[in-house]
């Protein structure tokens, strides 16, 4: 057995109602207090109305899309002079990324570009985060429950990581009901998310025991949960979907992704669509290509063909038509297709090469040529306009 390492919360709260303790962890850490929110989480303005009415200064910054470099900065220098003792973020895995980013860099004596990946100088947190509490609001990213922040850079085109082991929420508090009647586009795009986040740490070459433990209970629930909601409203299966994403960002954090993200931080920054349709999209073709290189290259196929045999349990197909019935269930639903590049500007295989040095794409189980990648990335964009 290969060694491992784990980095998870120091506290999990898992369960309906859960998020009214939210109000007492964070006091606990002073008195001021530093809100991150998402514009729709209702819940998010109860908090602040609590968090005031127990003598609290709050401060709240309104997460709006995914976070982007220049408002990061901007966040920063707002908060410079009068740091909190304590951030919490309610919302959605941006706001989420958000709320940790600020967390990470609100202490650190350099500018944001010294610790950002690949664009940056990546270098390690020269001080300790300030303590954050995640409330996610949506189950998609599982963030909280990992050491990143996603931050986009749009002068690069890019999506890259702020990243140390310390960045992990000191609190995770799960409460699914904040999930329940979540839009179905969102449901669709973050479902997919979540899913891809426990299949593609199963897969990875990073793979331990304890992720392959979480994975192989994760992935069936995630596909059946998400099939379920996309039907119809149901609280258990919103459950479900939340477990699934919190079991996904403990796997990823510790056993890695693959090529899926690999690409999606990249086709992200150039094209702006949001992160988990983007996954949505890429997971089919990206399986494919992990498949046929795995069978080229005579390697060890059992985890791939349990996966496979999981889609086509639930899709009710033999396991060689699984992947077409996914791909069939993830078009029926109307998962927006990737907007094909500007062959004025770049090309597919420009989007292929500025991914191969994303840590994603280091973790997956095979090694992908760029002819396989451009085809994953060419099955997964939409049809050239005649």
């Amino acid at each position: 057995m290969n060694s491992f390492s784990l980095t998870l919360p120091a506290h999990i709260d898992f369960g309906r109602g859960g998020a009214q303790s939210a109000v007492d962890h964070a006091r606990r850490f002073g008195t001021s207090i530093l809100v991150v929110r998402s514009a729709s989480a209702a819940f998010a303005g109860q908090a602040v109305t609590a968090l005031e009415a127990t003598g609290a200064r709050v401060r709240v910054i309104t997460g709006r899309g995914e976070p982007a470099l220049p408002d990061l900065t901007r966040h920063l220098e707002d908060c410079a002079g009068d740091p909190p003792d304590c951030v919490l973020a309610i919302g959605g895995g941006s706001v989420i990324d958000l709320g940790k980013a600020l967390a990470a860099l609100i202490p650190q004596p350099g500018a944001p570009l010294d610790y950002l990946e690949v664009v940056g100088a990546g270098r390690a947190l020269d001080a300790a985060p300030l303590p954050m509490i995640a409330v996610p609001t949506t189950a998609g990213t599982g963030a909280e429950a990992t050491k990143n922040a996603v931050i986009g850079v749009p002068e690069h085109g890019r999506k890259v990581s702020l990243r140390d082991a310390r960045m992990v929420p000191v609190r995770a508090i799960v409460d699914p009901a904040l999930t329940d009647n979540c839009p179905g586009a969102v449901t669709l795009a973050s479902g997919l998310d979540a899913v891809t986040q426990v299949i593609e740490p199963f897969l990875s070459a990073r793979a331990n025991p304890v992720t392959d433990a979480i994975c192989r209970d994760a992935i069936p629930r995630g596909i059946e949960a998400l099939d379920w909601l996309m039907s119809e409203e149901n609280p258990e299966m919103r459950d479900e979907l939340a477990y699934v994403s919190l079991s996904g960002g403990i796997a990823l954090a510790n056993a890695g992704l693959g090529a899926v993200h690999g690409l999606a931080g990249v086709i992200g920054g150039r094209t702006g669509m949001a992160h988990g349709a983007l996954c949505g999209r890429l997971l089919v073709p990206v399986l494919r290509a992990n498949a046929t290189a795995l069978e080229a290259a005579r390697a060890d196929t059992s985890r791939m063909d349990w996966v496979l045999r999981v889609l086509a349990d639930q899709f009710g197909v033999p396991k060689m038509g699984a992947l077409d019935a996914l791909q069939d269930w993830i078009d029926g639903h109307g998962l927006p297709f990737i907007p094909r590049p500007d062959p004025d500007l770049e090309t597919r295989e420009a989007w292929v090469d500025d991914a191969a040095a994303s840590s994603s794409m280091k973790a997956n189980p095979v090694v992908l040529s760029t002819d396989a990648l451009m085809q994953a990335v060419s099955a997964a964009c939409a049809a050239p306009h005649s």
